[in-house]
């Protein structure tokens, strides 16, 4: 549980850094405990639900880096937030909820030189954060989450923030009072009812959620920074509950977004969730239930291997590290895939990273446990400059959601996979670690889904590399652009060839509805088929074969010359048949290309060109 500060135990007219402090941890607490909540309100009836789960994630990476700092100074205080924001953002909701505590932390450090002893020198100690200050922080916040989105949208979390932040510099610009935790409180106080009022507005603003009867998820979770931070100004609890309008609360209460359907296999949220319980769940960590085992090369000083065991002591078990000379093979099963990553990068350069499941290699889920970052298939290790991995003018990170497509993309020159993909978004650091690792000063990264994309563009300004991201939104679409690739021109040429490659496919999905919809002819029941294509769904069925006969009939066109169809997990022999006996049939002159994926949730994916 997050310490509660009383108004009484508040300095006389503002914050200090140990309640900045405070209030990041209650703010990852309430996260952690509406996350489920916050994910049952995405608007979109498909399997990614996970935007609390995503800033949830992000909050934890957050936490993670504050420890070692957090009697520190504030400006080493401030500098962990921001830093671990950046680090560990998962999806578009993670990569806004970094932005906004980036722009708040950057508000809230101090003005003055900070060499750890809270002065300049001079004896003046750390400004402390008075109402102005953290109104002229929040306002800062919102600002720096509109600048990272490229195209904003009216009724998202944008739109609360900015509320939040408008009404909070109101408050104290009208307040008469003479400041203090009174001012504070009063001012958060009118922040939070005007960020409420904001929420509730969202579905009037952005049809999609008026249509699915709910308000924007990330808004939701946003709100929860301001009550954590009237936990620590006020000593009020964090709440019980997200506040929602009846309505919403009813919808997502009888709807089954985030649950698993009816003999439907795993709730698609299971891993992250899993993954999240080890961040932030209250009890201690129990080695025989770490989830994953990561092995990598690690190129670095033996001197610096000492203090890089220490840091992955507090991060796992089983570890073992061997080698020297520079080159070490170090291996840990742990919770937490991106911190692990990051502990190498900080040490050396990790590279031929590999990443299993534990779980489901205990469970024998599909018989695919292991998901390897490279490309490279030697069991023995060997550097980056090996014959089997020379070093190239341009290599291509891609981001893969099962070991078959991993396969499908290294046989199409892919240097680097990163696990992910829907319910499964890779954080800043794991794409950071792939980049680092491709054998190239040149890197071209493939997000592959619409969530992932902010996330690939924040990895460029933390290399030393040239990144150039195809801003490719489905497995399809970064196939096509592989078509492009050419290994000896540089990231910037690469680019270009490959978004060509990438905008001539349309793509599709078929997937289960998890929640109550309507489509295109009506009402759409969860555990309904459904079809997908760029804009939203364009067909439903009660099989899987009507679903995706009903989408291809949608997408395919006289000029269309190939159609490539990708297999998942679900995908049935007799439907996947089925399928394609309706395509000969309808579409003899269509060149059909056949792929086992093996990805989870969709049973099939189409690429048409």
């Amino acid at each position: 549980m997050s310490e509660e500060v009383s108004a009484e135990r508040l300095p006389k007219h503002a914050l200090d850094t140990g309640h900045v402090v405070a209030a990041v941890r209650a703010y990852g607490e309430a996260l952690q405990r509406h996350r489920t909540t916050i994910d049952r309100l995405n608007v979109y009836p498909v399997p990614d639900g996970d935007t609390g789960t995503n800033m949830a994630l992000t909050l934890a990476s957050v936490a993670s880096e504050l420890e070692p700092v957090a009697d520190a100074g504030r400006s080493e205080v401030c500098r962990a937030i921001s830093h671990g924001a950046l680090m560990g953002a998962r999806g578009n909701s993670g990569v806004i909820v970094s932005q906004l505590l980036r722009g708040l932390a950057a508000t809230l450090a101090p003005d003055i030189p900070d060499d750890g002893s809270g002065d300049d020198g001079s004896g003046l100690a750390e400004p402390m954060i008075d109402a102005w200050r953290l109104a002229e922080g929040l306002m800062a916040a919102s600002t720096a989450a509109d600048s990272a989105v490229m195209r904003p949208v009216e009724g998202t979390i944008l739109s609360v923030a900015r509320a939040c932040a408008h009404a909070a510099r109101a408050a104290v610009a009208n307040d008469s009072s003479q400041g203090g935790a009174a001012q504070l409180v009063a001012m958060l106080e009118t922040a939070r009812y005007a960020g409420q009022v904001a929420l509730e507005r969202t579905p009037q603003q952005l049809p999609v959620l008026a249509s699915a009867g709910v308000v924007d998820a990330g808004a939701a979770g946003y709100l929860l920074l301001l009550d954590a931070l009237l936990n620590v100004v006020d000593g009020r609890p964090l709440p019980e509950r997200v506040e929602l309008p009846a309505d919403v609360a009813a919808v997502i209460a009888h709807g089954n977004a985030g649950t698993s359907l009816p003999d439907a296999g795993v709730d698609p949220l299971a891993q992250r969730r899993d993954e999240l319980h080890s961040h932030l769940g209250d009890e201690a960590h129990d080695p025989s239930g770490t989830r994953y085992e990561v092995m990598f090369l690690l190129a670095a000083h033996d001197e610096r291997i000492d203090a890089f065991k220490a840091a992955w002591d507090a991060m796992g078990d089983s570890i073992v590290m061997v080698g020297g000379d520079g080159l070490w093979n170090c291996h840990i099963h742990t919770d937490d895939i991106g911190i692990v990553i990051e502990a190498g990068i900080d040490a050396g350069r990790p590279h031929r990273i590999q990443i299993t499941d534990l779980h489901e290699q205990v469970a024998g889920l599909g018989g695919h446990a292991e998901h390897s970052a490279p490309v490279a298939g030697a069991a023995a290790p060997s550097g980056p400059d090996t014959p089997d991995r020379p070093v190239v003018g341009c290599a291509v990170v891609v981001v893969s959601p099962s070991p078959g497509l991993d396969e499908l993309f290294a046989s199409m020159g892919a240097q680097e996979l990163v696990t992910g993909g829907q319910t499964m978004n890779p954080s800043t650091a794991e794409l950071l670690a792939a980049v680092e690792a491709a054998p190239s000063q040149q890197v071209v990264v493939l997000p592959n889904n619409s969530n992932i994309v902010p996330v690939a563009h924040q990895v460029g300004a933390h290399t030393d590399k040239e990144v150039a991201v195809v801003p490719t939104k489905s497995v399809p679409a970064g196939l096509a652009s592989l078509i492009g690739y050419d290994p000896d021109a540089d990231a910037g040429l690469n680019a270009v060839a490959m978004s060509d490659g990438a905008e001539a496919v349309t793509a599709g999905e078929v997937t289960r509805a998890v929640r109550d919809t309507e489509g295109p002819e009506g009402h759409i029941s969860a555990g309904e088929w459904i079809g997908l294509d760029a804009e939203g769904i364009v067909a439903a069925g009660d099989t899987a074969v009507s679903a995706a006969t009903g989408l291809l009939d949608r997408l395919l066109r006289p000029s269309h010359e190939i159609l490539t169809v990708i297999e998942g997990a679900d995908a049935q022999t007799a439907d996947t048949d089925a399928v394609l006996c309706w395509l000969t049939a309808q579409w003899p002159d269509v060149e059909i290309e056949r792929h086992v994926g093996g990805q989870d949730h969709y049973p099939y994916l189409f690429g048409i060109e």
